[in-house]
């Protein structure tokens, strides 16, 4: 996990939305009434998944055996990061569309 109170704020968005119970039972319920299919899955090491926005490195430590010391650069987006929520919204959203799931405004 990231020490994300440590990092600067990002200039670019950074928060991603929390869906509420109600409004999930509102959408069941509205599924329901019309004979929707419902499919649910849960994503584990979701934010390891997307790929990071800022640019960070870490200098290795002794868990990385031979490479103690060395500058690694972070590719993944963390645990604890401001932006990672952001970040793993944005990979999941365009992974839908590539599936060919759109997103309904009405």
């Amino acid at each position: 996990m990231a020490d994300g109170h440590k990092t600067k704020l990002p200039t670019s968005m950074t928060y991603s939305s929390v869906v509420s119970r109600d409004n999930v039972r509102v959408a069941l319920t509205i599924a329901s009434l019309n004979s929707l299919e419902i499919s649910a899955c849960d994503i584990g090491n979701a934010y390891l998944n997307a790929t990071c926005r800022e640019k960070l490195w870490i200098i290795a430590g002794p868990e990385f055996g031979s490479e103690k010391g060395a500058v690694m650069i972070i590719a993944r987006t963390l645990y604890g990061l401001k932006s990672s929520g952001a970040a793993w919204r944005s990979t999941l959203a365009q992974t839908m569309e590539f599936l060919g799931y759109r997103p309904d405004t009405s």
